[in-house]
Parts: C-alpha cells; structure tokens; sequence
C-alpha cells in the first residue's frame, strides 16, 4: 500500500451564514485584524484547554481607569491581576480595553480602536 501524503494545504471551504459573516467582519474590524486573521486565532483560541480566567474574562470590556500603572495591575470583577498591553507600551486611563489573553494571573489587554 502506497503512503499518502496527508499534509494539509491550510485552505478550508466554509459556507455560514451572511449574518454571521457580517458579525465576524465587524469584530474582525474592531481589533484592527483580518477576517482570516480573526477566525484563525478564534479556532486557536477555542482549541486550547481553558482556565478559570479564561471562561470568565477573555472577551470582556475592561476602561482604563481600572488599571493602576504604577503598580501595573488591572482589576477585573474585583480582583487585581497583572497586565500586558498587546501591541502597546503603556496602557491609558482614557481607553477602553478588550481581554484577549490569560496567563495564570497574567491578563494580555489589546487596546480597542473605533473603525471608521
């Protein structure tokens, strides 16, 4: 029996649905990212076994007045963790922040962008 070759070209066909489609465009939108790039790191993400903080937080709206940066910590549902700015050097009490990220009781912070 002939082995096949079984790698994978990372092209997937898939029909959903426009409305979907159109949801998936706009969050795609507001993290500044494709909608390639967007659905990507949605099946990562969904693919890896989820924490606590994980279940509870990822995806939550966090404004920046709840961040101290001079302690560099971010309270979430009352609890302080610590914090890293995706994509950013320092956070800003005037901006409002998507979770997108935890590590034990390290929470990664993507700052959210409006789209014109």
């Amino acid at each position: 029996m002939k082995d096949k070759d079984t790698t994978k070209s990372g092209h997937i066909p898939l029909r959903i649905d426009p409305a979907l489609h159109e949801e998936i465009a706009r969050r795609a939108a507001l993290e500044n990212r494709s909608v390639n790039n967007f659905l990507q790191q949605v099946i990562v993400d969904g693919l890896k076994p989820q924490s606590f903080e994980d279940r509870q937080f990822v995806g939550q709206a966090v404004h920046g007045e709840n961040i101290d940066l001079e302690s560099r910590l971010v309270k979430v549902a009352g609890i302080y963790y610590r914090y890293l700015i995706d994509n950013a050097d320092e956070a800003k009490h005037d901006a409002e922040y998507v979770i997108i990220e935890s590590n034990g009781n390290i929470l990664t912070l993507r700052e959210i962008k409006e789209s014109n």
